[in-house]
């Protein structure tokens, strides 16, 4: 069986095509500036990279290339687009409406216009995404996987936030998360790795990027965690505030002259930590800045580490006890520093990190960075949110 994986976004594409009986990546690539002059095609396949510069005018454009690439005879990996037996979209937020993986449909299509509010700048596009496959392959079998599904088993009293519950009731503003995907492969593999049944486990999954999130999974299951009703909320992150009181972002809208809505833009574009630092989102820069004495640069590194630490130990408490950490995403994957700063500190409550084990960077393998002794294992997994889109889709089919 062989899915493919689409990713879309306003005026990109990413794609995998997935052979599911070794669960290894036969071809994969994206399309960039759909919509845009300029538009190209990067893909890998056999070893090799071809890259397509053509106009790309709308994804349907960008879909009907990435095909005729799977299909070339130079740049092919199968021969016929009857090999493709699904496709598993990706799709961020689904609300209340879906809490599992869901078969396209044109009534579940009309539920994803109603509420690609809940997620603006990723849902819509992931609408013109699906849309598009539909359109050139009409009769594949089509699964919505959603990052928010994972955090469907949360508890009301840990999703509910303090407002009027008629309101709640009626506009369905509650906690949904995010990263879903990543949270479910790393907790799963963490089980896999420790040779555990996943209901034994009490885990905190730390994913932790350009935009961060940590989850705590109870038995194979999210209770809680940081993101909100939109990403925005929870740890700081590359260019996003994180928590931050309302009244504080609304002072600074009316001290800024902003609307509502720039003040959105402002909090989710320029804050977090290029806002603090002034020299970038990019955890490697700031690491570099840090290192030759720039302050701001430093202290968005440990307001990092400390907002990240905070939820560790308050999903500790809600897990009523703790397993194992798991450090993943490009920064968790790749930054020393960051997952020391993480566990600095929690040692009474057994978790010690190996300094000397902890320091690599992402080689694609799982490490057990956590001291000899330490009563709760460390451990860095490579995500692979791409896997868990594949086999929840051919699981569905």
């Amino acid at each position: 069986m062989k899915i493919l994986v689409i990713n879309a976004g306003s005026s990109s594409l990413k794609y995998q095509l997935i052979a599911m009986e070794t669960e290894s990546v036969i071809a994969k690539g994206g399309c960039e500036r759909i919509g845009i002059p300029g538009g190209k095609l990067t893909h890998k396949a056999n070893g090799k990279e071809f890259v397509v510069e053509k106009e790309l005018p709308n994804h349907t454009e960008a879909i009907s290339l990435v095909l005729q690439e799977l299909v070339d005879k130079e740049a092919g990996v199968i021969s016929s687009m009857d090999e493709i037996d699904a496709v598993g979209h990706r799709v961020v937020a689904s609300g209340e409406a879906f809490t599992k993986t869901t078969l396209v449909t044109d009534e579940v299509m009309k539920t994803m216009d109603e509420i690609a509010e809940l997620a603006p700048l990723h849902n819509p596009a992931a609408i013109l995404g699906i849309n598009a496959c539909r359109a050139v392959m009409p009769d594949k079998k089509m699964a919505l996987v959603f990052d928010t599904s994972f955090h469907a088993t949360m508890p009301d009293y840990a999703h509910l936030y303090a407002i009027d519950y008629n309101d709640y009731k009626a506009y369905k503003v509650r906690k949904y998360g995010a990263h879903g995907t990543s949270h479910k492969y790393v907790a799963g593999a963490a089980a896999e790795y420790l040779k555990k049944k996943p209901e034994g486990l009490k885990i905190i999954t730390c994913h932790l990027g350009n935009g961060s999130s940590i989850s705590a999974v109870d038995g194979g299951k999210c209770i809680d965690t940081s993101m909100g009703f939109t990403p925005l909320a929870g740890v700081p992150m590359g260019t996003r505030s994180g928590d931050i009181d309302y009244a504080a972002a609304e002072f600074l809208c009316r001290k800024k002259g902003m609307t509502m809505q720039e003040g959105l833009t402002y909090l989710n574009k320029k804050c977090g930590m290029a806002g603090v630092s002034g020299v970038s989102s990019d955890f490697r820069d700031l690491t570099a800045a840090s290192g030759k004495g720039d302050y701001r640069a430093a202290l968005a590194l440990k307001m990092f580490g400390y907002n990240c630490k905070k939820y560790v130990g308050a999903y500790m408490a809600a897990l009523g006890g703790l397993d194992c950490i798991v450090f993943t995403a490009g920064v968790g994957e790749n930054t020393p520093s960051v997952r020391a700063d993480v566990v600095s500190g929690l040692e009474a409550f057994g978790i010690e990190l190996d300094a000397k084990k902890n320091d690599y960077r992402n080689d694609g393998a799982i490490h057990d960075v956590s001291a000899d002794g330490s009563k709760v294992r460390i451990l860095v997994i490579p995500t692979n949110e791409e896997l868990v889109i594949a086999r929840e889709t051919a699981e569905l089919i």
